[in-house]
């Protein structure tokens, strides 16, 4: 059982520890070999306590996605500057996006999981909805205000936003798993370029550095 409505500030460091640990250790082991009492150690509580907060495995992973998506959304907002060219915003959104070392590829293997996992487990379909739609809304506001700035060429914002997560989706599998035709770098060329000609823009417009691994 899970409860968004604990109001002590420790429970709440214990369920936010919790949550870290189940990021980790489904990234690594893969929900189906999970151990709670891993997850517990790792967080500092009873393997009782993850088991109130969380009755399946199912509810886990999709906690553990929801933290980790509004984690990475936290980072994503940090680092942009509203007053940045939209190209120039739309290209960090997108590397932001890509299975890069650390925490990025961690949420890229929850990700996967989920793909699997909702495939045959309708429960988590609601929450890998909703994950979807949160993206597209967020690509789309970016693309809208630099149609209105007059940066992008007008468009469909929601049919681009649809095909840009769908490229990262694609190329950003091929990533994770090493493939040498699609390395990390590629990738991100290869989404801009044909996300560029969608708003009008130059394949080489307002290129963002690659954050280091």
């Amino acid at each position: 059982m899970s409860s968004r409505a604990d109001t002590d500030d420790g429970r709440i460091s214990a369920r936010q520890r919790m949550l870290d640990a189940a990021v980790k250790r489904i990234a690594s082991e893969g929900i189906d070999d999970v151990r709670i009492a891993r997850i517990a150690m790792d967080a500092g509580v009873s393997p009782a306590l993850v088991h109130y907060h969380f009755e399946s495995r199912e509810a886990l992973l999709a906690e553990a996605l929801e933290h980790s998506y509004e984690r990475a959304g936290d980072a994503r907002i940090a680092g942009l500057d509203d007053d940045a060219p939209a190209a120039y915003r739309l290209r960090v959104m997108i590397d932001q996006c890509l299975p890069l070392p650390g925490a990025l590829r961690d949420d890229w293997l929850l990700w996967a999981e989920l793909w699997l996992r909702a495939s045959r487990h309708p429960e988590l379909r609601e929450t890998a909805a909703r994950l979807y739609a949160r993206m597209r809304e967020w690509f789309s506001e970016v693309i809208a205000d630099g149609i209105a700035k007059g940066e992008f060429t007008p468009c469909d914002t929601g049919r681009v936003a649809d095909r840009l997560i769908a490229l990262i989706d694609g190329c950003g599998i091929r990533t994770l798993m090493g493939d040498p035709a699609m390395p990390v770098q590629r990738a991100r060329v290869e989404i801009w370029a044909a996300v560029a000609s969608d708003l009008g823009v130059p394949e080489d417009a307002a290129e963002p550095t690659l954050p280091a691994d």
